[in-house]
């Protein structure tokens, strides 16, 4: 009897392994499809530009070098100042903050930018924020905003940024309209790794909230 008990033992646990092997292909393929919706909403999310009326005008940081907004960051303080020449909104809200042992912030880079443009951006329609990563950004952003009963804003960022940006600000109570910002260096396929970076960071802070992603990713560091 006991060889046969072997073979119904070895065929049962023959069921389980197939069962599960059914049940991780199941959850793959169901990942694979969730992470393709999640790359098809950030590229299109990516071509959208929205430059309506609004209270204020946020760009989301970058890099700066001793005051000196990078090529990034500058793309996206000219698009900046493009809406705010234009009228559509008359606050310009500048975030980030700086790497240990530099003197300016992000932010304070971009206003030292648009202060020098012709014609300036006035220093009572900046607001300077100092905020670590698009969580921090957008949280200090729409806690002074909500000081000054202000809550419709336009998104500048780079055009693979924007969907998780936008979700980030409603999250913190924020009314957003994506307009990416024209102008920046990573185009084509320097592009694709920020794509890829993107489509994870929103697809992971849809399910467990973009403020832990961002407290994940401090972690790390």
């Amino acid at each position: 009897m006991e060889p046969v008990t072997g073979v119904v033992a070895g065929v049962g646990a023959v069921r389980i392994l197939r069962r599960l092997l059914k049940i991780a292909v199941v959850v793959a393929a169901v990942l694979v499809a969730y992470l393709g919706v999640t790359a098809g909403q950030v590229w299109m999310t990516s071509t959208r530009s929205e430059p309506v009326p609004a209270d204020a005008i946020v760009v989301m940081g970058a890099a700066q070098y001793n005051g000196v907004p990078s090529p990034v960051l500058r793309a996206r303080l000219d698009q900046a100042y493009r809406l705010w020449s234009r009228h559509l909104a008359p606050v310009v809200v500048l975030t980030g903050f700086k790497q240990p042992g530099d003197q300016y912030t992000e932010a304070e880079a971009g206003a030292r930018y648009l202060g020098a443009l012709n014609p300036p951006v006035p220093a009572d329609a900046i607001i300077a924020v100092g905020g670590s990563d698009s969580w921090d950004n957008l949280a200090q952003a729409a806690a002074a905003l909500h000081a000054r009963g202000l809550n419709r804003v336009l998104i500048v960022t780079d055009g693979f940024h924007e969907a998780r940006s936008l979700a980030i600000a409603t999250d913190v109570g924020l009314q957003a309209h994506p307009v990416p910002a024209t102008g920046s260096p990573i185009t084509g396929w320097s592009a694709v790794p920020y794509f890829a970076k993107e489509t994870f960071g929103v697809a992971v802070g849809r399910i467990f909230g973009f403020n832990h992603l961002e407290t994940f990713h401090r972690a790390l560091r």
